[in-house]
């Protein structure tokens, strides 16, 4: 049974058809990447399976289970979580801060108004433990806006970790990112857990090829093929639609 496995879904805005009869499988274990050409429709794809937008038709299943109709939050502790395109941060606030919060909004006391985060040991001990593992314990104090783009995407990611997801969805987690901001990311990819699956979108295709396990090529909203990175190379229509008929050297 696959992990995530999405079945006809379909979306449409008004008369422009975005995403045509998807159907979609990530593995348990797996690095799905998601490419294709802009408006192929891969942020509607990951708006819809995330739950942040209906779908008109299609189903979504995690782990066996239907989540078409469930509300983003509840997928999100049902053990999905995602990163954006632009990042989603508090850039007044500190790393740890930032860390906190992202960690208290699965734990019980979150409603909570009258008594500091702080004050939980269990959110402090979790908060460390992910800031030590990712070198930002000596940072923690430093003001998110103050951080260099490239170490707020990477920051993005860590947040998503804070719900220790089984699914973890990056959209675009290098765009916009230098060369060695981009190196250093797919480095923090390749060493993520295999314990989290995860589906990526990516244009990169440096980083596409040195990540992925399997690879889904969108074109005008449909799937195109799905399949490892040396059948993606190796295809004529990826090489004449996506790369413009050009060979794959990556």
């Amino acid at each position: 049974m696959s992990l995530l496995k999405i079945e006809g879904l379909s979306k449409s805005f008004k008369a422009l058809k975005v995403l045509k009869n998807v159907n979609l499988s990530l593995e348990e274990n797996e690095r799905h990447i998601i490419i294709g050409p802009n408006g192929a429709g891969k942020t509607t794809l990951f708006q819809c399976i995330t739950g942040m937008i209906p779908m008109d038709e299609g189903t979504v299943f995690l782990d066996g289970v239907d989540v078409t109709h469930l509300p983003a939050h509840t997928r999100v502790s049902s053990g999905m979580a995602r990163t954006f395109q632009k990042n989603n941060l508090f850039g007044k606030l500190t790393i740890e801060e930032n860390i906190h919060l992202a960690i208290t909004a699965l734990k019980p006391y979150r409603n909570r108004l009258f008594k500091a985060l702080t004050r939980y040991q269990d959110l402090h001990d979790e908060a460390k433990e992910l800031m030590v593992q990712w070198n930002l314990w000596d940072k923690r104090k430093q003001v998110v806006s103050e951080l260099s783009y490239g170490e707020q995407r990477l920051l993005e990611i860590v947040l998503a970790l804070a719900s220790k997801p089984r699914i973890l969805l990056l959209d675009e987690p290098t765009s916009g990112m230098s060369p060695g901001e981009t190196a250093n990311t797919t480095k923090l990819i390749q060493s993520l857990p295999r314990s989290t699956s995860l589906l990526v979108i990516e244009h990169d295709m440096d980083v596409v090829f040195s990540i992925a396990d399997k690879i889904t090529v969108l074109h005008h909203g449909e799937v195109l093929i799905s399949g490892t990175p040396e059948e993606i190379r190796k295809d004529e229509r990826v090489k004449e639609i996506y790369f413009g008929g050009g060979a794959l050297t990556v």
